[in-house]
């Protein structure tokens, strides 16, 4: 009885784990058109440091990279997720000005950035904002789509009515 107590913690104990992490940022993509829109709101410029929290199949990271000529980096907790946008970024050799860090986004340093893009539920927010408050240079920007950092007051709000597939959004824009 006491070998099912403790197999039953265990099994908790990993669940929670894989629950916290995928609460934080579940897949989602980001339509092209609001993958474009964030990053000029955002303002990102050439050269540029930014990061894509939670960065998915990459296509935030791939852009800033290709599009805007930034130096690009995601992070990612999901494997498969990282494999896949690894091997994209690979396949249109953007792999000196792309990349993704396979891990906790809770964990990564971000004082290099100058800009952040964020797709993540509400609770990431409030365990991100933070995190983010020592570790953010003065003018760095972060662009959050879809959801709001508490106690943060956006610089702008843009609500995009039609993404060109019938879903609205709305991007905020803050600045540390």
């Amino acid at each position: 009885m006491r070998w099912l107590t403790s197999a039953l913690v265990c099994a908790l104990a990993l669940s929670a784990q894989s629950i916290r992490i995928e609460s934080l940022a579940p897949y989602y993509p980001t339509p092209e058109a609001i993958v474009d829109r964030m990053l000029q709101l955002g303002g990102l410029h050439a050269g540029e440091k930014m990061f894509d929290l939670g960065s998915g199949d990459g296509r935030i990271v791939i852009m800033a990279a290709r599009k805007y000529q930034a130096d690009a980096t995601g992070v990612e907790f999901e494997d498969t997720l990282v494999k896949q946008s690894m091997k994209r970024i690979a396949s249109l050799g953007l792999a000196s000005t792309a990349r993704i860090i396979h891990g906790d986004l809770l964990k990564a340093d971000y004082t290099s950035a100058d800009l952040l893009t964020v797709y993540l539920l509400p609770i990431a927010g409030r365990r991100l904002a933070p995190i983010l408050e020592k570790q953010l240079k003065k003018g760095t920007r972060i662009v959050s789509h879809n959801a709001e950092f508490p106690d943060w007051t956006p610089v702008k709000i843009e609500e995009i009515p039609d993404d060109g597939q019938g879903h609205s959004h709305r991007l905020y824009l803050y600045q540390r």
